[in-house]
């Protein structure tokens, strides 16, 4: 399985600026990369599209060589930095964890989830507790790929450590590949095969793994 960005481009509807050109990458299963680049490359903009979030104005994305499913559960699963943005501000954490799946209750307590979490809504919770919700969630058996957008920016050292412990080692088991976006060096050398910089893929140019 691999997922793959063909000449991705990316404009806005508004005038001709463009985030992303003609942006190629292929993720295999089980590969984790990292995409870095400084703020403004289009790094989060690629991270939607890749999640089926955004449609790119022109290229495609594929898994397993085929499109994106338009619906139902998508293979490709999005984590990104401000969790209160992808959950429904009026459900409580239950219904939102549960629409996707009913977790394995070690992997709830591996990422430091309290039951009487479960009862609460979005806006009473912490953001790093919000954010443990959203990792869990996305783990769903029927997940392939994570794409995971500066995930643990908003937690403290030994949460962060925590969260990239499980992760890891819940991809390792269920060969699911990963996309990590983020600014910090040490953490993309730490848990990624392998470092692409978005400004030398984004144009035509080639891929330069450090």
């Amino acid at each position: 399985m691999r997922l793959e960005a063909r000449q991705v481009s990316f404009r806005y509807a508004k005038g001709d600026r463009r985030i992303l050109t003609h942006v190629d990458l292929c993720v295999e299963a089980g590969e984790r990369v990292a995409l870095v680049g400084p703020s403004g490359c289009g790094k989060s903009t690629l991270a939607r599209i890749l999640a089926g979030y955004l449609a790119p104005s022109e290229g495609t994305v594929l898994w397993n060589g085929k499109p994106l499913p338009a619906k139902g559960f998508c293979p490709v699963q999005l984590i990104c930095q401000h969790p209160e943005l992808s959950v429904n501000p009026r459900h409580r954490m239950s219904k939102i964890l549960c629409e996707a799946w009913t977790p394995d209750a070690d992997i709830a307590e591996a990422m430091g989830i309290e039951a009487e979490w479960l009862s609460r809504r979005p806006n009473e919770l912490s953001g790093g507790e919000l954010q443990r919700f959203c990792i869990v969630r996305a783990l769903a058996p029927q997940t392939k790929f994570l794409v995971c957008d500066e995930i643990s920016t908003m937690l403290d050292v030994i949460t962060q450590a925590q969260i990239w412990e499980l992760l890891l080692r819940v991809a390792k088991k269920n060969g699911l590949g990963m996309i990590v976006i983020t600014h910090n060096g040490a953490l993309a050398n730490r848990v990624c095969d392998r470092i692409i910089s978005l400004p030398e893929i984004n144009g035509d140019a080639s891929i330069h793994p450090h």
